[in-house]
């Protein structure tokens, strides 16, 4: 049986048109930014981070929730809403995101959601939704898109570049059989994919070893390249939770 979805979402075939914007002049400009629970992917934290030049744990410290409870697998990184009645997110402005060129990734996909599966050869399927809150007027805008052609317009592929490596971690076939990961290893988690600027220090002092050699890209992730040490993170996680 097809699984219903939440209302107010519907399902979305990847060459289905809808029409929908978002600007200044449309009256509900910024509502989408308030009562929200904001996901944040690691590489949202690490475009956040850098446009803000913070260190990635001051970062983790001011703006993001963490949770693990019970049932779940792997923890989940929020977004800090301002305490304003409305749950703002903290980067809203009356003129509009105050970091729109680095807004996270669910910010830049909306109204569309994304979801994606891994299988074992690598490749990455996606399905998509429309997300159609009743608040919403950027769907009587003009413009129609497809999913695909609005995540290209939106700068998404960049974010689905690294956001779908992940996927080895969270959708591992390990999990189906009963893999859970202990606390330090939901420690060692938030390390390597949130705090990457004090994995790059561990990584720097010695302090975590790798099954194998760096490669040339991997050690420009020690030089600074912070891409690269996502990459590098979910490697020795994989390490130290699969032994791959």
């Amino acid at each position: 049986m097809k699984n219903e979805l939440p209302e107010h979402f519907h399902a979305l075939s990847s060459d289905e048109k809808f029409c929908f914007a978002c600007h200044t002049g449309v009256p509900c400009f910024t509502e989408c930014c308030r009562q929200l629970d904001l996901t944040l992917t690691p590489y949202d934290v690490l475009r956040l981070k850098n446009r803000l030049k913070l260190h990635s744990g001051t970062f983790l410290e001011q703006y993001v929730i963490i949770e693990w409870e019970e049932g779940m697998i792997f923890p989940t990184c929020y977004l800090t809403m301002v305490d304003d009645g409305r749950a703002s997110c903290v980067f809203v402005t009356d003129k509009g995101c105050s970091v729109y060129e680095d807004r996270p990734g669910a910010c830049r996909a909306y109204p569309v959601g994304r979801g994606a599966s891994r299988d074992g050869q690598g490749k990455v399927t996606e399905q998509y939704v429309l997300v159609k809150k009743p608040h919403c007027r950027g769907f009587e805008e003009d413009p129609q898109q497809t999913a695909e052609t609005y995540f290209q317009e939106q700068g998404l592929a960049g974010y689905n570049q690294f956001n779908n490596p992940v996927m080895q971690l969270l959708q591992h076939p390990r999990i189906h059989f009963g893999f859970r990961p202990t606390k330090a290893q939901i420690d060692q988690f938030i390390l390597a994919l949130y705090n990457m600027d004090m994995f790059r220090q561990e990584m720097a002092d010695d302090r975590i070893c790798m099954n194998r050699p760096l490669t040339a890209m991997e050690l420009q992730a020690l030089a600074g390249n912070d891409e690269q040490l996502l990459l590098l993170g979910i490697r020795w996680l994989m390490q130290e939770f699969f032994n791959e």
